[in-house]
């Protein structure tokens, strides 16, 4: 008795047979090369039926694969808008499984760690690196930081924005991202801190001390400030997720 052979895959049927996942490849690479535009609608649900002659039940089974991979926007009663893939796409990506970890101590705790670790780098990068327009970006975020003491909402937004400048420094567009989502990720828990003009004041004394060491080019102190700073906010914020 031979052995049955396996279809072959052709438009509509993918290598292990599920059409649904031929019709994922075929718009993915079509978002990748441009033929279909960032920021325009996917064709038509009906359209794309009858282009790979594939049910509805299979077409919505790609469109929800292509949405998980953030190639698509998905939203209910509209047509899908395709997003060709950048670093935020990426990092949109991994927010639920973000969220999951968010809900305990110790997978919140690896995030912020992870937090740190990169803004050491980048503060001892912006001490050895930092141009002159540099510097006075940070000098403008820290002065708003300090006029915002009495007001704990608007100094933890002047706060991101004084972190946020550390990550425009190399002109690496990872890393803007990269602050963007640490910042969207841990905001809800950040807002949970008892904030008080005597603690933004301290926070403001660690920003100082992280400006002041980036200004006399000194990355071992701008290293230690920021450490410094960073476990100090950990230690207020830390308790306001969930334990193991």
């Amino acid at each position: 008795m031979t052995k049955a052979s396996r279809p072959k895959a052709t438009e509509n049927t993918a290598p292990d047979g599920r059409a649904s996942d031929a019709i994922v490849e075929r718009i993915q690479e079509q978002i990748l090369s441009g033929a279909l535009l960032h920021n325009t609608p996917l064709p038509s649900e009906r359209d794309l039926m009858e282009r790979f002659s594939a049910s509805r039940t299979v077409v919505r089974e790609a469109v929800a694969t292509l949405a998980g991979r953030g190639l698509l926007e998905a939203k209910p009663r509209y047509r899908p808008i395709i997003r060709k893939p950048g670093f935020d796409t990426a990092l949109n990506t991994v927010g639920s499984i973000v969220q999951l970890m968010l809900q305990h101590q110790q997978g919140a705790e690896s995030l912020f760690l992870s937090r740190v670790f990169v803004e050491r780098g980048l503060v001892r990068d912006a001490a050895t690196s930092a141009t002159r327009e540099n510097i006075a970006e940070l000098k403008e975020a820290l002065a708003a930081n300090e006029a915002a003491i009495m007001d704990s909402d608007a100094f933890y937004d002047t706060d991101m924005d004084f972190h946020g400048v550390l990550y425009t420094i190399p002109e690496n567009p990872i890393f803007p991202t990269l602050h963007s989502a640490y910042t969207t990720w841990l905001a809800p828990h950040w807002r949970r801190m008892k904030g008080s003009p005597e603690f933004n004041r301290k926070s403001y004394a660690s920003h100082l001390a992280i400006y002041t060491a980036i200004l006399e080019r000194d990355p071992d102190a701008a290293e230690e400030a920021l450490v410094t700073h960073l476990n100090v906010s950990w230690s207020s914020v830390g308790p306001t997720f969930a334990p193991e």
